[in-house]
This record gives structure tokens, sequence and C-alpha cells, in this order.
């Protein structure tokens, strides 16, 4: 199975069409449906399920696809990486994020790189820890800002010394509203909303001192600008980091935080021993010179 017969494959998939697939890989349809055929031979699997007015995935097609583009991605960064001279550093910086004000000190970063080395391209995925150590794993991503406890052992690190605040996203009108901060009795009864990362947090759980099974969470989630938008509508109470979403000027929302106050700290990981590309070694020299200033 080589790379190209891949594209050709994920061409169709996207396409939902092996005429129009042809038409965007610029060949003719029968080679096309050969590759397609031998494919499908060489896996010993049905890939697609051919209907009269498109083409879709079996079970089997749809897990090719996820393997495939992420072996696609890594051959277009690998491409990239070798492309790159010392003298003008190009390439691409694969960075994922959880949701975190702190993603601004690395923007700075990018911002002063860019100014050396103006050929280096970033792109940023956000998710959480998991996701984003899955992706780090694999070698999709070159560098992970993290907030949290995290465990390190397949990983080298930087802490960064900034720290983020957890506490509350409420209503202005909600009977919490009027406290200065919210301690783990005031939210023992409240309908919660949580992040996915948070319902694993054995950290914040413990400051809830509660049994999460006899805690009233009513819903989670991945970004926490979506789950702001249950919270104009009563749903109820987002455990949220500071800074992420506004809570100024006309905003129905405010921000309330933790008593005893809890905090986040921050890190940049990379995979152990993975040999970085030009541009990632040039980001990670600007990330350390930024910290020692």
């Amino acid at each position: 199975m080589d790379i190209r017969v891949l594209q050709y494959f994920l061409a169709v998939a996207r396409e939902e069409s092996i005429t129009k697939a042809a038409e965007a890989l610029r060949m003719t349809q029968p080679p096309l449906s050969r590759q397609l055929k031998d494919l499908e031979e060489e896996l010993g699997k049905q890939l697609f399920i051919r209907g009269s007015k498109k083409i879709t995935l079996t079970e089997d097609g749809m897990l090719l696809r996820k393997r495939a583009e992420e072996l696609v991605d890594l051959m277009e960064k690998t491409k990239a990486e070798l492309t790159s001279s010392h003298e003008n550093i190009n390439g691409e910086i694969y960075i994922g994020c959880g949701e975190t004000e702190s993603i601004s000190f690395l923007a700075q970063t990018a911002q002063n790189l860019q100014k050396k080395h103006p050929l280096i391209h970033y792109h940023i995925y956000s998710g959480d820890a998991e996701r984003v150590m899955e992706k780090l794993d694999k070698g999709l991503i070159d560098f992970g800002l993290l907030v949290g406890q995290t465990d390190f052992s397949k990983y080298d690190y930087i802490h960064l010394p900034m720290k983020d605040i957890w506490g509350v996203l409420m209503q202005k009108d909600s009977p919490l509203a009027e406290n200065e901060s919210v301690s783990p009795k005031d939210l023992w009864d409240k309908p919660l909303i949580i992040s996915h990362q948070t319902s694993i947090n054995s950290e914040m759980f413990s400051w809830l001192r509660a049994d999460i099974s006899k805690l009233n969470i009513v819903a989670t989630y991945d970004l926490v600008y979506n789950a702001a938008q249950f919270v104009k509508k009563g749903f109820g109470y987002v455990i949220a980091l500071d800074k992420l979403i506004n809570t100024t000027g006309d905003s129905n929302l405010c921000f309330k935080p933790l008593s005893p106050p809890l905090e986040a700290g921050l890190c940049v990981i990379w995979k152990k021993y993975q040999v970085l590309s030009r541009a990632s070694n040039a980001f990670l020299r600007q990330l350390r010179e930024e910290l020692a200033d």
C-alpha cells in the first residue's frame, strides 16, 4: 500500500464519487477505479458501498480514512521538514493546545520567531490533554500546551511560569453571583457543566470534596465557548478557567474564582528522543529565550 494510493482513496472518500475524484486528481476514471479495486483486494476488505448516486464508506473504509489522513499528514510534514535549509528555515509547526489564555505566550513566541524566519507556518489544534497527547504520540503534532497535571514519563517538557485560575462561569443574576468566590459546598446542589478533562481530574474532585456520582452534572463540554451558551440560557454553572469568556460590558455572565483557590499549571511538552525539524528546533530555542527574558 503506497501513499499515492491512499491519496486516491481519500479523494474518493471526500468527493463521494469516482468521477469527481478523478477530475480533482486530473486523471481518468478507469485507472482510478482499478487502483481502488486493487487496494480492496490487497487489504481483503470492502472499503466502499457503491450506490447509484454516490459512494459511501464501509466501517472498514472509515477506519482506513482516519489512518490514511494521519499517514498523508505525516508524509507532508516530513517532506516540509526535509526541504528546509539551515540558512533559511521554513516548514510547518504543529501545536496542540488545551483551552487557556496563556496560548497568548506561545503566540508571542511565534510572532517573534516569525520576524527571523517568515517562511515558518503554524497549525494550531484545540483539544483536551488526552487528545493532544494522542496526536503527539502519533507524530501528528510537534508540541502540546497542556493545562493541569500530566504524566510526563513519555515527554520532554518546559513548565511555563504563569498559572490559570479555576472558577465558575454563571449568569450575573445567579444567587452565587453575589459572592466574591465559590466554595465546594456552594456547588453541591447546583447543575454543573464540566469539561471532559475535568471529569477525570482527581484534583478538581478533591477540591469539591464530593463523590462525583452525587454531583448534579447536567452536561460536559470540549470548548468553553459552547458551554457558555448553555449558561446564558440558565442551564447550569460552568466550572472553567478564567479569561476564556468575556464577562465585561453588556455580557449577562460573570466569573467567580474558587475558594480555596485552585490553580492549574501549564507546560509545553514534546516526545522524548524525537528528532525535531529545523523549524521546531527554532521554535523551541525561541521559547526558551522568551522564558529567560
